[in-house]
């Protein structure tokens, strides 16, 4: 790592850390949903709304930090494109519910739980991964796991993508479940972009 004369801002990395366990809270309720009635369902959506919120003005408390602060950790690009990643998470997850609520799907295709589970480990691993940004150690497996998850998903979302094709479903109900499951390999994506940009950060301060 390089030898810096200059204070580095210190506060980020509370902040990414507590950005990422709010996404821990929303795989929470993701798991939460698979079990829930569907009468249940539109509590959970709220509470999910309330993470959302709540994750926004995690990113807006980064972004007024990066605007404020001569001097940060590391790059104000990365800085930025994590916390924005971050929040991509979180927004695509409750967009995930939202749709289940308002679209008034009684039952969710087998295999939905699968890309929840991956989720809901990807999540544990970033919330695990961002404390460490502050002395830029145990990080590699992390990003390679990570990696590693998103190729799983794409799998399991290919697998429901066939299955709600299989005619099975009509015209109305696929179009709906793939919007959710769409929406669920979105936020594997963003999981997949926040390691990246961990790894490029990493990268720029070995």
């Amino acid at each position: 790592m390089r030898f810096r004369l200059t204070p580095r801002e210190t506060s980020f990395y509370d902040m990414f850390a507590a950005s990422a366990d709010n996404i821990v809270t929303g795989s929470k309720l993701l798991m939460e949903l698979l079990g829930a009635e569907p009468s249940a369902r539109a509590e959970i959506a709220e509470r999910m709304r309330a993470a959302e919120h709540a994750g926004d003005d995690a990113t807006h408390a980064i972004f007024h930090q990066l605007n404020s602060s001569f001097i940060t950790p590391f790059d104000r690009e990365d800085i930025y494109s994590l916390a924005s990643s971050l929040d991509d998470i979180m927004d695509f997850m409750e967009e995930a519910v939202d749709l289940v609520v308002l679209y008034q799907i009684e039952e969710l295709p087998k295999g939905v739980e699968q890309q929840i589970e991956v989720l809901a480990r990807a999540a544990e691993l970033t919330a695990e991964a961002m404390p460490n940004l502050r002395t830029m150690t145990n990080l590699t497996e992390y990003w390679i796991e990570v990696n590693r998850l998103e190729n799983q998903a794409d799998q399991i979302h290919r697998k429901l993508l066939a299955h709600l094709f299989n005619g099975k479903y009509d015209a109305i109900e696929v179009l709906k479940l793939k919007q959710v499951v769409d929406v669920l390999e979105e936020a594997a994506d963003a999981f997949e972009h926040v390691a990246n940009t961990v790894e490029t950060i990493a990268v720029k301060e070995s």
